[in-house]
């Protein structure tokens, strides 16, 4: 059973109970690997919530493009984060949205990592 915490320290709240029931049955040595895939390809929450906060100034959007939606990260930058309402729901739920993301990351990892064993 390998340590989350001492693989990924910066994982907090929801994504750290959700890597730690992923990781509960690797070795240290796969879970090593999976830290390393998983902690390059992640995004952190206060990234999306400062690319959000852009969209204040002229820059809606760019969270949507970093988190792979770039149909939203272009409809938000053409109607001005769709007349700064979806940017205000954004700014409430940018946790969730990094949380999704990064769910998904771990999920693309772990199919890679089983690919390569396979």
């Amino acid at each position: 059973m390998a340590n989350v915490l001492r693989h990924l320290p910066e994982l907090e709240g929801m994504e750290l109970g959700y890597i730690q029931g992923i990781m509960k049955e690797m070795d240290d040595e796969q879970a090593s690997l999976f830290s390393s895939v998983y902690r390059a390809r992640r995004k952190d929450n206060q990234m999306v919530l400062i690319l959000c906060l852009l969209g204040f100034v002229g820059f809606a959007g760019l969270h949507r493009f970093i988190l792979g939606q770039v149909g939203l990260g272009i409809l938000y930058f053409f109607t001005v984060g769709l007349c700064f309402i979806g940017t205000i729901v954004d700014l409430v739920n940018y946790k969730s949205l990094a949380y999704e993301f990064n769910v998904k990351v771990a999920h693309e990892t772990l199919n890679m990592m089983s690919f390569n064993r396979g």
